[in-house]
């Protein structure tokens, strides 16, 4: 590609000194040049601040009190320049110092979205394997049925159509998010790539049954309520299985 796009890569972080320096170094340290890293920290006080400081001539920082995760990421979202954004937050990281320079060289154009997969680390950044769902070769806001079948790590979405986050929504709101987004997209890209690395637990895994309950909501409104319910029931067979396979979720 002749004009290069740039990537905004947007870490929201709140109190979390121990992982946020592994996340933005897995930016900084990329080939890839043409990339913006914003940073919203929700005004932590252990430290984290002063290690963003650290890094602040090569990030965009915003650092005050917000709403929550989701409030925070549409606040990346508005300030954001990029012709992409990839919501990469404190722990997570771009799967390999040159993922974003192969996942742009295989792009054919524009696409409104770029997808791939996902590895599950642990707090020490051990690779524990790939999620449980998988990326589909042919992705669109229907595959979203199945659940969150690409990780909003492993999204990245054309800032033109990418959608806020809901904030109706404490702890599922990235599926509506990915749903809204991928629903208004003319081209999906499958990148072929592992894009990211995920640090495993987050809100989703501590808030299991109220996540469960934003998510029942979320499928209801787009795929109805039947379809649902029983997506739901074969969810929870398989979701059992896979626990008692790797005892993880």
């Amino acid at each position: 590609m002749n004009n290069r796009p740039v990537i905004s890569i947007i870490t929201v972080v709140y109190n979390d000194r121990d992982h946020i320096e592994g996340t933005i170094l897995s930016v900084l340290n990329q080939t890839y040049p043409e990339i913006e890293h914003i940073i919203v920290d929700g005004g932590s006080d252990d430290g984290t601040l002063e290690i963003i400081r650290k890094y602040e001539q090569r990030t965009r920082v915003i650092s005050e009190p917000d709403k929550g995760l989701y409030d925070a990421m549409n606040k990346g979202l508005r300030v954001s320049e990029g012709n992409y954004v990839w919501y990469l937050n404190s722990g997570d990281q771009v799967f390999s110092h040159d993922t974003v320079e192969k996942m742009v060289r295989g792009m054919k154009g524009m696409p409104d979205v770029i997808y791939g997969g996902t590895m599950i680390i642990d707090e020490a950044g051990k690779e524990i394997g790939d999620r449980r769902l998988k990326p589909p070769e042919n992705l669109s806001w229907r595959s979203f049925r199945q659940g969150m079948i690409v990780c909003h790590q492993s999204l990245v979405i054309r800032r033109a159509i990418a959608a806020d986050f809901n904030l109706d929504y404490s702890i599922a709101a990235d599926i509506d998010w990915a749903i809204r987004s991928t629903k208004k997209a003319g081209s999906i890209h499958d990148s072929g790539l592992v894009l990211s690395r995920f640090l495993e637990g987050g809100l989703s895994g501590t808030h299991i049954r109220k996540g469960l309950r934003e998510r029942f909501r979320i499928m209801r409104q787009y795929y109805g309520l039947v379809p649902t319910l029983l997506r739901h029931f074969l969810f929870g067979i398989r979701l059992t299985n896979f626990y008692l396979k790797h005892r993880r979720i």
